[in-house]
C-alpha cells in the first residue's frame, strides 16, 4: 500500500509541474486534480484501516479458537476424572449398603460377639445421655437422635452432641472395642427438604443430609482417635424407617446417625489401634429447644 500512496504522489506531483510549466491550466482543472487526489488519499486510508481491522480480527479469532481448544481438551480430562471418582464412590456406597444389610440380618447375633463388659459399658454411655442416645444392646447399635445432635437445617454438630461423641470415642478406643469395624448410617424421615437455606448448604435432599450428618459423626470420631480404617459412613435418606412416617413422633424416631459396632473384625495387618484423644474441655451450654430443620414442632419455614 506504501507503493501505491508513492504512485499516487508522483502523478499528482509531475501533474502539478506541468502546470506550472506551462502556464495554462485553468482554475477549473486545477480544482479537479485537487478534488481527484483527495478522493484517492480517502480511498487508501480507507482500505488501509480496513486492512488493519481484518488482520486484528483474524489474530482475535485465532486466540479465541486455541482457547476453545484447550477448554475443550481441559473439559475431557476433567469429566474422565469426575466419571472415575463417580465409580469408585458408588463402589464405596454399593459396599457400605452390603455391610449395613448384612449387620442388620443379623439381628440377634451381635449381642453374643460383643463382650457383656462392652455391651455393660454402652448401655451406661446411654443411660448417661438419654435425651442424645439410644443403645439397641440385641444389634451393637448406637443411635443418635438427629433433633439434638445437629443444628438446624444443617450437618454441623452441636457442642453438646460433639462431648457426648467424645466419651463414645474413649469407649470405641477401648481394648475391647478397638478391633470392630464400625459403620455411621445417617437417617431422614420422609418429608422432603425444601427449606432454602438448607439446600444453599449443600443438602439438596434427604440422601444428601443423611450423608453429611454420617460424614459429620465419622469425622468427629476420627478427630477423637477412632482409626479410619475402622470406619464407614453412609447416607439412607428415608429409606430405611424404624417407625411410621405419619406421625411426628415416628418422624422424630426415624431421623437418626446410628453407629453398627459391626460383628466382623478390622482385617489383620489393617489395625492400628489408635491412641485415645486429649482429653477435650467442653463448656456446659444451658439446654436450649433448638429445633431441627425437621423437628417435630418445627414451623412449615423451619422444615428442611
Amino acid at each position: 500500500m506504501s507503493r501505491v500512496t508513492s504512485s499516487i504522489t508522483r502523478y499528482l506531483g509531475v501533474a502539478a509541474l506541468g502546470l506550472s510549466m506551462t502556464g495554462c491550466v485553468t482554475m477549473e482543472k486545477y480544482n479537479a486534480l485537487k478534488l481527484d487526489r483527495d478522493r484517492q488519499a480517502e480511498q487508501l486510508a480507507a482500505a488501509q484501516t480496513a486492512a488493519s481491522t481484518a488482520q486484528a480480527e483474524s489474530e482475535a479469532y485465532k486466540r479465541q479458537l486455541q482457547a476453545l481448544m484447550e477448554a475443550g481438551a481441559g473439559k475431557d480430562g476433567l469429566a474422565t476424572n469426575y466419571m472415575q471418582q463417580l465409580s469408585n464412590l458408588q463402589a464405596q456406597l454399593d459396599e457400605a449398603n452390603k455391610k449395613y444389610a448384612d449387620a442388620m440380618n443379623s439381628m440377634g447375633k451381635v449381642a453374643t460377639a460383643l463382650s457383656p463388659a462392652l455391651t455393660s459399658e454402652l448401655q451406661a454411655f446411654a443411660n448417661a445421655n438419654p435425651d442424645l442416645v439410644d443403645f439397641d444392646a440385641a444389634r451393637g447399635i448406637v443411635k443418635f437422635r438427629s433433633d439434638l445432635t445437629f443444628a438446624t437445617g444443617d450437618a454441623a454438630l452441636t457442642p453438646k452432641a460433639k462431648e457426648v461423641i467424645t466419651k463414645f470415642s474413649t469407649i470405641l478406643n477401648s481394648p475391647a472395642a478397638v478391633n470392630y469395624e464400625l459403620l455411621v448410617a445417617g437417617h431422614t424421615d420422609s418429608t422432603p427438604v425444601m427449606n432454602s437455606a438448607t439446600i444453599s448448604k449443600g443438602h439438596k435432599d434427604n440422601w444428601y443430609l443423611s450423608a453429611h450428618r454420617a460424614i459429620a459423626v465419622g469425622s468427629d470420631l476420627i478427630s477423637n482417635g477412632v482409626g479410619k480404617q475402622r470406619l464407614g459412613m453412609v447416607g439412607y435418606a428415608d429409606q430405611h424407617p424404624v417407625a411410621s412416617n405419619t406421625s411426628e413422633s415416628g418422624k422424630a424416631q426415624n431421623r437418626r446417625v446410628e453407629v453398627l459396632i459391626l460383628p466382623t473384625t478390622v482385617r489383620p495387618g489393617a489395625v492400628t489401634a489408635a491412641a485415645p484423644a486429649a482429653p477435650v474441655s467442653h463448656k456446659k451450654a444451658a439446654p436450649t429447644k433448638e429445633l431441627n430443620k425437621d423437628s417435630a414442632s418445627a414451623a412449615p419455614s423451619m422444615n428442611k
